[in-house]
């Protein structure tokens, strides 16, 4: 039975909804974080070797890869293999549903726990909903009324980042690991056209998606203080979309936690407060 789990990454946009779930269901948890202030936080950054002190005491952990490299296995594999090594047995990775096993960034340590990790799970969400309300395109909707992708009509099964932590709360905990991949997505697919309309029919005011050429995204996202590399790998996930790899739904979500999936225009009505 798992007693206690850290959370790598449990302030982020899962991580703390991991934490609140678990933690309602009565298991210990301690939040790995760069900046630790609270009772439950350790310190932990995937850069530091000494970070690995942060599982003492843990029997299971949450996987937030770094977001500001893409050479993932090389900069994780030292301190999950310490944290193995210290005890811990089970290993739920966030990664993305366009990441294959042995692909690029999280690909690559979905591969490795396959092959190394006595329990593990890898969930492979599609594009978060939250990525509306908290992340990227929050501002630029609020003060726009514009959301700027190069997915053209590309259409994705946006996900709640409530659902993947119901399903990572369940990885985490079950009695039988699910040692297997499962990608999570909502119950329909959306272009970010649709998107715009049914957020803009909720909010009563014009938004609208503006379709970039890649070139133009990339830049963008530079501007905005993202390193080139980086950049450029996320707008090569924009021409997957544009190309139809997002253009599916899976039954993910309800397979792992017995409950379907939020709606998107259900998470909309939940948090219009954020565009106002």
């Amino acid at each position: 039975m798992v007693e206690r789990v850290l959370i790598i990454g449990g302030k982020g946009k899962t991580g703390r909804r991991v934490a609140s779930r678990l933690s309602a269901a009565g298991i210990n948890v301690a939040i790995g974080t760069r900046t630790p202030d609270g009772r439950q936080d350790r310190r932990f950054d995937w850069s530091d070797p000494t970070s690995a002190s942060a599982v003492e005491g843990c029997d299971a952990v949450y996987l937030v890869a770094p977001t500001d490299r893409t050479d993932h296995l090389a900069v994780m594999q030292p301190l999950l293999e310490a944290a193995m090594a210290r005890g811990v047995r089970r290993f739920v990775l966030l990664s993305s549903s366009l990441l294959e096993p042995g692909g690029p960034m999280m690909g690559e340590v979905h591969e490795w726990l396959a092959k190394s990790a006595p329990d593990w799970a890898v969930l492979r969400p599609s594009w978060f909903m939250q990525n509306f309300s908290e992340g990227p395109h929050a501002r630029t909707i609020r003060k726009e009324g514009a959301i700027y992708t190069a997915t053209g009509a590309g259409r994705v099964g946006f996900i709640d980042a409530e659902d993947i932590a119901a399903t990572a709360a369940a990885c985490l905990t079950a009695a039988t690991p699910l040692n297997s991949d499962v990608v999570l997505t909502g119950p329909e697919a959306l272009s970010y056209d649709d998107a715009a309309a049914i957020i803009a029919a909720a909010l009563g005011r014009p938004v609208h998606h503006v379709s970039l050429d890649p070139a133009s995204l990339t830049a963008r996202l530079v501007l905005q203080g993202l390193p080139a590399n980086y950049a450029e790998t996320l707008t090569a996930l924009d021409a997957h979309i544009a190309a139809g790899a997002e253009d599916c739904t899976t039954s993910g979500v309800e397979q792992v936690t017995g409950q379907r999936p939020t709606s998107f225009r259900a998470f909309v009505q939940r948090v219009l407060d954020r565009w106002k």
